[in-house]
């Protein structure tokens, strides 16, 4: 399993990530950390003031980055260990945020990549919220020497990196609402709550909402289009399997899901991402009597808050809105413009399966 945990400026990630090793130690995990290689290349005389222009920095910073991610995979495939954690300190999208966007896009070309299968690479993203952003006494530059922001500049930086990673398919955000002994907790409880410790669980609220308002979605920046094709696979009585097609503009990651449901808000699920030629062979196991689900996905950061808002093809009137949760009891925040029908939570009627199954008017 590899993780990023991300963030802006003083915002606790090397407390944070020292905080996250102890504790998956101690679950019996080898933990492999992949260093910030910003503060390592910068620390080194190498920065975008020394370089000839900040796209040749940006350049090195990714090729190393990727590399070092590359290595360390390739290490925990060797290693005796079945529980290895890789985190990453920071991640190759956190680079886009120091680009303009032409610039990132030249780069992508030149690595012969995509800005799906860089965001997609990472099982799990955790962003922690600078300081400058609700804990504004605590912000500081005196405890890193690659850091240069005003809290200002922090704050700004806080919210492009956030967009920056919107479209993942598991981003959490943990803001500054709490002591910081209690961030540090929330973030740990997320990961466990990711890596199925104690179980692997999926914790959601579901709503009918208003068939939203796709212009204004697709131009705010904390909002980001995702293409989805799922498809359930021949399953036991009581199982849901399925596969899915993830991505944009031809660019894809794949999927293949377990779950078992426990509770009303509550599933037990199990997922992996696959290879493009294990998702064609699992094709082959489809379920015949149901229909892919073809669906257009508004992944939207709101309030430190991660919403999915899926839009059918057959739906002209109406969408749905989910929302993972760490606790079946937590207080869910409907964003303002967004206007809800009503909590369709453990209905039935308006699971994906049973769309693919029985479409509702």
């Amino acid at each position: 399993m590899k993780i990023v945990i991300t963030g802006g400026p003083c915002g606790g990630k090397s407390t944070a990530i020292e905080r996250v090793r102890q504790k998956f130690q101690e679950l019996g995990y080898r933990v492999l950390l992949v260093h910030e290689t910003a503060t390592e290349l910068i620390s080194g005389g190498v920065a975008p003031w020394t370089c000839s222009t900040n796209i040749e920095y940006q350049k090195l910073q990714m090729q190393m980055q990727m590399q070092k991610e590359k290595i360390f995979e390739q290490a925990a495939q060797v290693m005796k260990e079945n529980k290895i954690l890789i985190v990453c300190d920071r991640g190759l999208i956190d680079n886009k945020v120091y680009m303009k966007p032409e610039e990132f896009l030249s780069i992508m070309l030149q690595l012969g990549v995509n800005e799906v299968e860089l965001r997609d690479n990472y099982d799990a993203v955790f962003h922690l919220v600078t300081a400058a952003k609700g804990a504004l006494p605590f912000y500081t530059r005196s405890n890193n020497s690659a850091r240069t922001e005003t809290p200002e500049e922090a704050a700004l930086l806080d919210d492009k990196l956030i967009s920056a990673w919107t479209g993942h398919p598991h981003l959490r955000v943990i803001g500054n609402g709490t002591d910081f002994e209690t961030k540090l907790s929330r973030l740990i409880d997320e990961i466990c709550l990711f890596a199925g410790i104690p179980e692997p669980v999926e914790i959601e609220r579901k709503y009918l909402i208003e068939y939203p308002d796709i212009d204004f979605l697709e131009s705010i920046s904390n909002c980001s289009r995702v293409e989805i094709i799922q498809t359930y696979l021949k399953a036991p009585e009581g199982e849901e399997i399925r596969v899915r097609q993830r991505g944009v503009d031809g660019n894809y990651t794949y999927y293949h899901t377990r779950k078992m449901k426990s509770g009303t808000a509550k599933r037990i699920e199990m997922e992996e991402r696959i290879t493009k030629d294990e998702y064609l062979t699992m094709l082959m196991n489809a379920d015949t009597e149901s229909h892919q689900i073809r669906k257009t996905r508004y992944c939207l950061t709101y309030n430190n808050k991660y919403y999915e808002i899926d839009v059918y093809p057959f739906w002209q009137d109406k969408a749905v809105m989910e929302i993972e949760l760490l606790h079946e009891n937590d207080t869910v925040e409907i964003p303002e413009f967004i206007k809800v029908i009503r909590d369709v939570t453990g209905v039935k009627e308006y699971s994906n399966a049973n769309l693919a199954r029985n479409r509702i008017h």
